[in-house]
């Protein structure tokens, strides 16, 4: 039985929730007396020469981390700054000693880095980005500089980790979901307490297409009864092509129609359908896995003997999981949705993001342009 599992079922009577209310007070009381620590002195984070920008989130499961990062490592690069991203590789199948490097190395094995890390690396592989991964931030970090010079350290999901010292924390927030109960783990979806908010240099909503415009500012108040001083921006993930995983070919949005099948291990598996069906599409078989989930020869056979004629969708995260033999076993329409952030507000918002991330970076696009 997974840990999600077993919650739900607490979840379903008084004693249950008891339980899970005195786990999240304890889980509490450790998130505490580990911010406390470094408060106080008795431990010290360690900065590296280097910018070091923090894109985290509060709460467990998506919010659309690695797809913020990806944005962000992208712009960065095309105005030449030197950035790597440091990322702990959550749920890899094998562990080594030191810190893995992807860069330029098609031939990586996911699991020695995580999906969500590998994921990233094939698609920043044009822009020359490294990803080091390492439970080891600080050493990750340090990695970073010495082999590729980096200019700015981006920390991938390391809001609640303190060891390594940043310049900037940009919290997410996923405006379907914001805040649970308000309650932490495991009773809530809370990885931290609201006043998290005092850290912040800059927070984004996600999603925000998914929502009213009266639930956004809603969330906005809450924000700001912690940092009253703090930018919000708002942002969506807009579908931009699916990729013909069969043909290894981009296909356009309105090219495939009609009823489909798809699957996903995500957070949030039903951001990911509901894109799908805002794409006008009828999702006649859906299959969900817990997040990080990796496939196996029988679930790909499972998709393809029971999907019919119906072309077959899921995410790039979930295809860099396949078996080393998926083309013997899916044959022909099979697809990858690529999706990506897109701030709102236009010019403005985005060098809010930008300048956030590495100062004066409008300004050093401007001069260039």
């Amino acid at each position: 039985m997974d840990l999600l599992t077993c919650k739900n079922r607490l979840e379903k009577n008084p004693l249950g929730r008891g339980v899970l209310l005195a786990a999240s007070k304890l889980y509490g009381a450790g998130v505490k007396a580990n911010q406390l620590a470094y408060a106080w002195g008795w431990k010290n984070a360690k900065s590296v020469n280097s910018r070091v920008v923090c894109i985290g989130n509060i709460t467990a499961g998506g919010t659309g981390k690695t797809t913020t990062v990806l944005l962000a490592a992208t712009e960065l690069a095309k105005e030449g700054i030197r950035v790597a991203i440091v990322s702990r590789g959550y749920k890899r199948q094998q562990k080594t000693q030191g810190p893995v490097i992807l860069f330029d190395n098609p031939d990586a094995d996911w699991r020695l880095a995580g999906d969500e890390p590998f994921m990233m690396s094939r698609v920043l592989s044009q822009y020359k980005v490294p990803i080091i991964i390492s439970p080891n931030r600080v050493a990750a970090a340090t990695e970073a500089l010495r082999r590729f010079k980096s200019q700015l350290v981006l920390l991938d999901d390391g809001l609640q980790h303190f060891p390594l010292q940043r310049d900037a924390n940009i919290i997410l927030v996923d405006a379907k979901n914001p805040f649970g109960n308000k309650a932490l783990l495991p009773y809530g979806i809370l990885r931290e307490p609201l006043r998290a908010f005092e850290r912040a240099s800059l927070v984004v909503l996600t999603h925000c297409d998914q929502v009213s415009a009266r639930e956004l500012e809603d969330i906005k108040d809450t924000i700001r009864e912690y940092n009253d001083e703090v930018e919000i921006l708002e942002s969506e993930h807009q579908p931009e092509y699916y990729m013909d995983i069969c043909t290894s070919s981009k296909v356009e949005l309105d090219k495939v129609k009609g009823s489909v099948a798809c699957f996903c291990a995500l957070g949030h598996p039903a951001t990911f359908e509901n894109t799908l069906t805002g794409l006008g599409l009828e999702l006649k078989q859906k299959w969900r896995f817990p997040d990080h989930q990796y496939y196996t020869e029988e679930h790909l056979r499972s998709f393809e003997a029971t999907r019919g004629n119906l072309p077959l969708i899921t995410t790039f995260k979930d295809f860099v999981k396949f078996p080393d033999n998926w083309r013997d076993i899916l044959k022909k329409d099979v697809y990858v949705l690529s999706v990506n952030l897109k701030i709102r507000g236009g010019e403005t918002a985005y060098n809010t993001f930008m300048d956030a991330l590495y100062p004066k970076f409008s300004s050093l696009k401007q001069r260039k342009e």
